[in-house]
This record gives C-alpha cells, sequence and structure tokens, in this order.
C-alpha cells in the first residue's frame, strides 16, 4: 500500500521542558489533544469526543527532545528544539500515512498543534468538548 508523509513545524513561546510535559503525559495530552488518556505497558490510550479510541505504542522518548508514537497506524514524531528566544520549535513528521487517510490527517495536525500552542502558550484550551459537535460533523474545534 502507498503511503505518505506529512510534516508541520510550530513556534511556541513556551519552552521545551513545557511542551515535552504537555506531549508525554496523560494530564498534558487531555489538556490539548484527546478526551482521556492514560498510559500502560502497551501504550498510550487516545480516547476523543467522537468516542474513538486508539492504543500507539511509544516508540522513542528523549526528555524535552523527541516523543515519537505509533498514532492510527502511522508513526508520528514531535521534534523538539530550543529556540532563540528560549521557546520551542517543534517538529511534526507523520510518516506511513495511507492515501485514504492522509488529507484528514493532515488538516487534524493542524487543530491539535494549533491547540497545543493556545495550551501551552496561553493556557487556553480552544476545543468545545462537546460529543455531538466533533470532526465528524464538520466542527474544528473539536
Amino acid at each position: 500500500m502507498a503511503t505518505k508523509h506529512i510534516i508541520w513545524r510550530l513556534h511556541l513561546k513556551s519552552p521545551p521542558k513545557h511542551v515535552f510535559t504537555l506531549l508525554n503525559t496523560a494530564e498534558g495530552r487531555e489538556r490539548f489533544w484527546c478526551e482521556k488518556s492514560s498510559e500502560t505497558d502497551t501504550g498510550i490510550l487516545f480516547e476523543f469526543p467522537n468516542g474513538m479510541k486508539y492504543i500507539g505504542k511509544v516508540y522513542e522518548r528523549a526528555t524535552d527532545k523527541v516523543f515519537k508514537i505509533d498514532y492510527f497506524h502511522s508513526s508520528v514524531a514531535f521534534e523538539l528544539e530550543k529556540n532563540a528566544i528560549g521557546g520551542t520549535d517543534l517538529t511534526l513528521t507523520n510518516s506511513r500515512v495511507s492515501n485514504d487517510e492522509y488529507e484528514q490527517m493532515k488538516a487534524g495536525w493542524v487543530s491539535v498543534l494549533l491547540n497545543l500552542k493556545a495550551v501551552a502558550d496561553f493556557g487556553i484550551d480552544l476545543r468545545n468538548h462537546d460529543q455531538g459537535k466533533t470532526w465528524d460533523q464538520g466542527y474544528v474545534d473539536n
């Protein structure tokens, strides 16, 4: 099966330590990414407002630098680099994305990353947390 990859970059005022904590902890992921998150020996459980669940294996963790996971049968790497102002330049690389999932995944990462910035830099969660107003119904603030 042919696959594609997605690369997005994000400039944050927050330092890598803060951004890594949001990515690496269940509490952090719940603040910007998913409704519920937990971690066991088998991986990270992501639960979304539309009822979808996924358990993704952690491939790599390098404190304040790299967080790489299996995410919906693709590979996602968050690479964090301290920038000139003491904040973070984040690069997301999503590899092995199936052709039929590509457009949705590409757009979905914009939603996730902009909410990460809102939470990390401003302490604001932009999501609506309404099960009736999810990505499936065309809401970007899922």
